[in-house]
């Protein structure tokens, strides 16, 4: 048989191919700090390192090894075998390809999670496939724009030319959506396309032996490589995520579909016909149309549901407390302004002395306080009632039912509120105060209501009444003129009289304040002495009476009268650190003896804040000035607390003075008791509200020296009073009788004197002593100089 003889060519290394050849070598470098740059980077920036590292040693040994191959296998090969080896370089280097754009999709910036570089894809996938279409319509007949250069026998190139123009549009997509600073990541992905255009250029040039292809291959590939290698070093520096798919272009879908359109509609007029490189450019822009159409409308549809939650996220965040989890201000609106036809009722509650629990404990442990009371209110909801912090320490409950219902379950509150709060540092007592409002305005009527339990003493349930409203306006009334009360000369000081007994002369007064109001008339100190502490002008109206009290004293110790003057003092005036000093200045101002001054403190406002006021009335009285306990006997004052108080003096109670006519018509037994542990405390003691002759009987017969009431006189101006001082004022004692003076031996005289019932004591006198006094005679009380004398008998 004849022998078939194949065509050969014979092929010597040109010099081109040999520069190309160093081209390649030269990319080495960059592939090696490509490496070192994947090792020394951490998390997504060391992924997409490693990624670009494996891809260019990938691409540079693929092409080295197949050019390397072209030229030494030989000075004789056939066409079958050089496109061969060229599909064979297409393959590796498309491998590497394919490397180097993963590594850019995952790069820091280039998109936020993998869903974004899912879509990065598809729209770069829509770009490529327009451009492979154009390029198609180009290349192919008719048009055929390369002519004879159409590299239709190198079907080798196929591969390297769709990462090419892959490459191509997602460097385009990154530059319109990778995140800010995107310049970096830009250049990474054209440093890609270059590598992808040099993997075509290579694969021509072995497929047809031409030495400019490759050497022109040599020289991208080193370009690109190094774009990659510069471009990486700040792609992992922060940027500037953007995540809203409004801020999204839409042109990198609507200007491929019209090019795809357009290079078709030329295509057709050009008598062309669609071949299977053609439909396959058409099929994959179609399909990733469709598909990144599907993730946009699921981008939308997961952006609407990102708002819709951060809506009702920030919606529950205004309409609910932090601290506790209930129901805030508005909340509670809301919830007043559902279900209109319902009969409901609201609940308001304020926890008393909790600011002590702040100042005292810090705001952290109140802040647990507060969330359990929360926690109280929660678990004792019934369904359908709705529990709001309203501010501070203020809460409601808005519950279905009428006033009853309201009022039964505001008692029930207050006995939960009011147990003990266990914390780490120990447990803490607090009550409540709650008003009911169940008609009306219910938000301003609980209001009403549970202020007026405030003021009604705490710890109550107080249901709304109409007559409250003319109260708060009463209320506001009297803030507004008692700012003006002193520079208009309103105020006053009456002055009710402090009698000995059972002389009933008087030996001292007390300074009571008054207000009369040209529209307002008379209002009584019940009324305005609240409003003042509330308002803060206790202070101002506190030093207002000081200072005209002591000037007064002042001109009845000139005038000759030897009588002490007591002032009542709110805890208020006591929290001023310079109190005390105040107290001594106006005194020294007036040349008034400190111990003819006695400040008023009530047994009730020393007893709700024991340890700051017993301080502060320490520092008054270390002035001279004697304490008062008003009071004393409503219950508040343990016998401890009574020995730790810096008073002199014990002013018992109006109510203990009264129970003998109120029981039964004897001496009364608590009167007795206090006057004899005030005595035996070393204080003086004054039964204070003495109106007939029974209650004065019953209090001489227990041993008090120092009575007050109406049956003694009320308050009068200090005018009136001054008569009545001149009027009664003790006549000077006569001289005694020149007598022989009994010698120093003569034996004394004993002296039965009786100082209450049951109560005893035997004193020795000698008869010439001139200090000798009957002993139903009353002590001068308003002579003395201390606390001490006071007390003694």
């Amino acid at each position: 048989m004849p022998k078939i003889r194949h065509s050969v060519f014979v092929h010597s290394p040109s010099g081109m191919e040999l520069a190309g050849l160093v081209g390649l070598i030269l990319a080495v470098p960059a592939v090696a700090y490509l490496g070192r740059s994947g090792r020394r980077h951490t998390g997504a920036a060391r992924r997409a390192h490693l990624l670009l590292a494996a891809g260019g040693a990938i691409v540079t040994a693929a092409a080295l090894a197949g050019l390397i191959t072209a030229l030494t296998s030989g000075h004789t090969h056939s066409a079958e075998h050089s496109r061969s080896l060229a599909t064979a370089v297409a393959i590796g280097m498309g491998i590497g390809t394919l490397f180097l754009l993963a590594g850019t999709v995952v790069l820091p910036g280039a998109a936020r999670s993998p869903a974004a570089a899912l879509r990065h894809v598809l729209d770069g996938l829509v770009i490529a496939a327009a451009v492979w279409f154009v390029g198609w319509v180009l290349v192919s007949a008719p048009t055929r724009i390369l002519g004879d250069a159409t590299p239709e026998r190198c079907p080798a190139i196929l591969l390297p030319a769709v990462l090419l123009v892959l490459g191509l549009g997602l460097t385009a997509v990154l530059g319109l959506h990778a995140h800010r600073p995107r310049r970096h990541t830009v250049r990474v992905a054209a440093g890609v396309t270059v590598v992808a255009c040099a993997a075509n250029l290579l694969a021509i040039g072995i497929c047809r032996s031409a030495g400019e292809f490759i050497l022109a291959a040599g020289v991208l590939m080193t370009a690109g490589l190094a774009i990659v290698a510069w471009a990486v070093r700040a792609a992992d520096r922060p940027v500037e995520i953007c995540g809203d798919v409004l801020e999204r272009g839409a042109a990198y879908a609507v200007v491929p579909m019209l090019a795809v359109i357009g290079a078709l509609g030329y295509h057709l007029c050009q008598d062309g016909r669609m071949d299977m490189l053609g439909y396959v450019g058409v099929a994959v822009e179609g399909l990733a149309v469709v598909a990144r159409q599907y993730l946009a409308l699921e981008d939308v549809r997961s952006y609407t549901t990102r708002l819709r939650q951060s809506e009702a996220h920030y919606r529950d965040l205004a309409h609910t407390d932090p601290l506790t989890g209930l129901a805030n201000r508005r909340g509670l609106q809301e919830a007043l302004r559902t279900e209109p036809d319902v009969a409901k009722a609201l609940i308001g509650i304020d926890m008393d002395g909790f600011k002590s629990v702040n100042d005292l404990r810090g705001h952290d442990v109140g802040d647990a306080v507060l969330a359990e009371v929360g926690a109280r209110l929660r678990r004792n909801l019934l369904a359908g009632d709705v529990a709001a912090r309203l501010g501070g320490d203020e809460f409601a409950v808005l519950m279905r039912g009428d006033s009853g219902e309201a009022v039964l379950a505001a008692h029930r509150l207050l006995a939960v509120l009011g147990e003990p709060y266990e914390l780490d540092g120990g447990q803490i007592f607090l009550s409540a105060s709650l008003g009911v409002a169940a008609t009306g305005e219910l938000l301003h009527d609980a209001d009403l209501a549970l202020r007026y339990a405030k003021q009604r003493g705490k710890n109550r349930v107080e249901q709304y009444q109409a007559g409250y409203d003319e109260l708060l306006r009463r209320r506001g009334t009297l803030t507004g003129e008692l700012r003006h009360a002193i520079d208009r000369g309103q105020l006053h000081l009456v002055f009710q009289p402090v009698v000995a007994l059972p002389s009933m002369r008087p030996v001292g007064a007390e300074a009571l304040l008054r207000w009369t109001h040209p529209e307002l008339g008379k209002v009584g100190p019940v009324e305005f002495i609240p409003v003042a502490e509330e308002s803060g002008l206790i202070n101002r109206i506190g030093a207002w009476v000081l200072r005209e009290s002591v000037r007064q004293l002042a001109e009845w110790r000139a005038a000759g009268h030897d009588v002490w003057l007591s002032v009542n003092l709110s805890p208020k005036e006591l929290h001023d650190a310079d109190y005390a000093g105040r107290v001594a200045d106006v005194l020294a101002e007036y040349g008034v003896p400190p111990q003819r001054l006695v400040l008023e403190v009530t047994e009730h406002a020393v007893a709700t804040d024991m340890e700051e006021l017993v301080r502060r009335l320490a520092e008054v009285r270390a002035t001279g000035v004697r304490i008062a306990l008003d009071d004393f006997g409503a219950g508040y004052s343990s016998l401890t607390q009574l020995r730790t108080l810096p008073v002199d003096i014990l002013k018992i109670d109006h109510a203990l003075v009264a129970e003998p006519e109120s029981r039964t018509g004897t001496a009364a037994p608590l009167v007795d008791v206090v006057v004899r542990m005030g005595h035996r405390l070393g204080l003086e003691v004054l039964a204070e509200g003495i109106g007939t002759q029974a209650q004065l009987e019953a209090v001489e017969e227990a041993g008090c020296r120092l009575g007050q009431g109406s049956l003694f006189g009320w308050g009068v101006p200090a005018e009136h009073l001054e008569s009545r001082l001149r009027a009664e004022r003790p006549t000077p004692r006569p001289l005694p009788a020149p007598r022989s003076t009994p010698p120093n031996d003569a034996p004394a005289r004993s002296q039965v004197v009786r100082l209450g019932p049951g109560m005893r004591q035997v004193r020795a006198l000698l008869p010439g002593d001139p200090d000798f006094v009957p002993a139903t005679r009353d002590q001068n009380v308003g002579s003395v100089d201390s606390g001490r004398e006071i007390g003694q008998g």
